[in-house]
């Protein structure tokens, strides 16, 4: 086998099971509602991943090196961002529902991140440039926008609900390419545990500005505690975990467009578990945003550096 496609195939591996982690976030966001209000649901997940992080690094004995992380200003244009991506992430499941948020995060896979790439990211630019690529780009976003116009998506944002619009598809480009852009300097584990433990305690301070407020918070039943937790442990440690290690292995530019699996999980879960049935036109586009990734694959497999 190529060694170059044996090396994008277990990146492929690690990258779609994080898909697949961070699919199941809008199912237990959606599954503690109303019994838990958005200032719970935005903390308890930071915090359970948070925890999981921690002691992830403690364990591999960086905990020295999590805890000089946080005299770093820098790290804490990361937290913002992560916080940025998280409060949309949140609105646009409550206002457009699973299937519609997860492919407003995955625009900002497939097609932001790639730009924030060429912008800081030198050596992985003629990736991006290759036929190969563009197409795999092009289906994704052609798949994404079918996706969407077959979904209730943009009949259920108005006014200031436009700005999550925006707001996934940049929060997540940047948060991800700063994060590993600052991996190159200290393990990622430990970059993005700081990145967790902050925004925890930021969330914290956010909770007066979000429905539900502190009390919210001090308030929720020991059940939706409990999958608050779990989702923090899956979607916010073991999905980003999982996610950085196929960057490491195969670069900032393919790894993305895997991403394209996480509207084909929600879409899955969403009809297995809380029997929705998406429209025609939104299931369409599913498999064709996911042709996109497989191109992808392609491109990567045929190029000369693995980074």
């Amino acid at each position: 086998m190529n060694p170059r496609l044996k090396v994008r195939l277990g990146a492929a591996a690690l990258a779609l099971t994080a898909a697949f982690l961070w699919s199941t976030y809008y199912l237990f966001v959606l599954g503690v509602s109303p019994a838990a209000r958005p200032s719970a649901v935005l903390f308890y997940p930071f915090l359970g991943g948070g925890a999981g992080y921690a002691a992830w690094v403690i364990a591999r004995g960086e905990g020295s090196l999590l805890a000089r992380s946080f005299a770093q200003p820098s790290a804490y244009a990361r937290v913002g961002l992560l916080l940025v991506m998280q409060l949309s992430v949140l609105a646009a499941t409550y206002l457009t529902g699973p299937v519609d948020a997860s492919l407003l995060s995955l625009l900002g896979d497939i097609v932001v991140t790639p730009l924030v790439v060429a912008l800081l990211v030198a050596g992985n630019r003629a990736e991006l440039g290759t036929p190969w690529f563009v197409a795999g780009a092009g289906l994704s976003i052609v798949g994404g926008t079918l996706a969407i116009a077959g979904g209730r998506g943009p009949s259920a944002i108005h006014d200031l609900g436009w700005l999550v619009v925006v707001g996934v598809p940049l929060s997540v480009a940047f948060f991800f390419v700063l994060s590993a852009r600052a991996g190159t300097k200290v393990p990622l584990s430990v970059v993005v545990a700081q990145s967790m433990l902050a925004a925890a305690v930021g969330s914290c301070a956010l909770a007066p500005l979000l429905p539900g407020g502190v009390p919210g918070v001090l308030t929720v039943s020991a059940a939706a505690l409990l999958l608050l937790l779990v989702n923090g442990l899956v979607s916010f440690f073991l999905a980003p975990l999982l996610y950085f290690r196929s960057i490491e292995s195969a670069g900032l530019v393919f790894p993305p467009m895997l991403m394209t699996g996480i509207p084909v999980f929600t879409l899955l879960l969403s009809a297995v578990v809380l029997g929705l049935s998406p429209p025609l036109l939104g299931v369409l586009g599913v498999p064709v945003a996911a042709a996109g990734g497989v191109l992808a694959l392609v491109a990567g497999a045929r190029g000369s550096s693995t980074r």
